[in-house]
């Protein structure tokens, strides 16, 4: 039978919060934003989203 995990664990259930993420087609790339700034955070390495960051339309 399937359990929890601990609690404190720092396991994130659900979606990053005040972030979200918007594709950049000039280089294939997915670049993380704060929404409250609307600063650019991060980008990925690859071609791939972000992990429980929500995307911008």
């Amino acid at each position: 039978m399937a359990t929890n995990k601990p609690v404190g664990d720092n396991a994130r259930v659900g979606a990053v919060r005040k972030r979200s993420q918007t594709h950049n087609p000039s280089n294939d790339r997915w670049t993380k934003r704060d929404a409250e700034t609307g600063q650019f955070m991060d980008q990925k390495a690859d071609d791939k989203p972000f992990k429980g960051v929500r995307k911008e339309d």
